[in-house]
């Protein structure tokens, strides 16, 4: 499913892109992407989501020109990528920085000679590489850092001085290869925040990909959801989260964005009904709004009284979300006629299973 954005906004775009991989000693060839079309607009920030082998990781060196396509064309801007010969495809690298999971730096040179290494291959002159690296590791936070080597510095510190060199030339794109996921959530945190400012104060497009939604909620505005080599879901990051259309998706959100019920409760969640048991229904709000003024209205107008069980709310894009879980009484159709009205009111909801009746649950006990 292609992006929305026009390919006169897109600072990258995929047109019928696939890629195959040669067989190897004799084994099938192996189709790592399959017909894949997709823009990014300009100044936007993508998280690419799917699981380990969904060809998220060739996607991302297709548009660097690190992989050629099998089929179909990439554009970075004007420049085809697919169609550029190495000589030009240098030139293209400058524009298009990249970031990696095990930050890549080198261990003989220090913060500041990690910087200014793309600084020096480009040919830029010595004084131009003090000042262009001294303000990238003022950006960064790591002014005080410059004279000490990857060894000295803490899993941040690194990956900082890994943006920093990636934006040495001034890319228009930045691309981040699972950058977070050798950190601890902390740190993550703080290397999102910096990745949202960096896109914010410079206007770079970023396209990072990942397999943690967590990454993807904090910092995305667009998301593009890929399985076994195919694009099955894109759009905002909004839309994708609350109202994800494909199964992977939904299996990828599953703990996130309220989706998820403390572990006290979901262990006790069957999935079949029993006569008396309570239908456990999860319902979601888009800029969250007091829950409980619908659950009385819920009652007020079809006499369903529903049981709050848990709720959560949180933020995608700088909008609020909420989620409540709510126990409905035990009656045949009253999952079916609580879901229509609140269907009726704009508000989703699916069941989450069943508690078993009361004095069963207290026999467990």
């Amino acid at each position: 499913m292609p992006s929305t954005a026009h390919p006169a906004e897109a600072a990258i775009r995929f047109e019928s892109v696939s890629k195959t991989y040669a067989p190897r000693r004799g084994g099938p060839a192996v189709a790592a992407l399959q017909g894949i079309d997709l823009a990014v607009p300009a100044g936007s920030i993508l998280g690419i989501i799917g699981r380990s082998g969904a060809g998220k990781s060739t996607l991302i060196r297709l548009i660097n020109g690190l992989e050629r396509p099998s089929a179909g064309r990439v554009w970075v801007g004007k420049s085809e990528v697919s169609a550029l010969r190495e000589r030009d495809l240098r030139a293209l690298r400058a524009r298009v920085g990249m970031i990696f999971q095990h930050f890549n730096l080198l261990s003989s040179r220090d913060a500041a000679g990690n910087v200014a290494l793309p600084l020096e291959i480009a040919g830029w002159a010595p004084a131009a590489i003090r000042v262009r690296v001294a303000e990238l590791l003022d950006l960064v936070g790591l002014a005080d850092q410059a004279g000490r080597y990857p060894a000295e510095l803490s899993g941040g510190q690194k990956q900082r001085v890994g943006i920093a060199r990636a934006l040495a030339t001034r890319p228009e794109v930045l691309l981040s290869d699972e950058a977070t996921s050798a950190l601890d959530p902390e740190t993550t945190r703080s290397i999102l925040a910096l990745l949202g400012r960096i896109n914010r104060e410079l206007g770079l497009t970023i396209v990072l990909i990942t397999h943690e939604m967590s990454v993807v909620r904090a910092v995305a505005d667009r998301v593009a959801v890929i399985e076994h080599g195919a694009i099955v879901e894109a759009g905002s990051a909004f839309a994708v989260f609350t109202r994800p259309q494909a199964e992977i998706t939904r299996s990828l959100l599953a703990g996130e964005m309220g989706h998820g019920l403390p572990p006290a409760l979901a262990a006790r969640i069957g999935a079949g009904g029993r006569p008396g048991a309570t239908v456990v229904l999860r319902i979601a709000f888009e800029d969250a709004p007091d829950g409980s003024a619908i659950l009385a209205r819920l009652a007020r107008e079809t006499g369903i009284e529903a049981a709050i069980l848990a709720g959560t709310v949180d933020e995608i894009g700088g909008r609020p979300f909420g989620s409540l879980a709510i126990g409905l009484p035990p009656a045949p159709d009253v999952a079916a006629r609580a879901r229509a009205y609140l269907a009726q009111h704009g508000i989703e909801s699916q069941v989450l299973g069943y508690l078993p009746p009361a004095q069963e649950a207290s026999r467990v006990a």
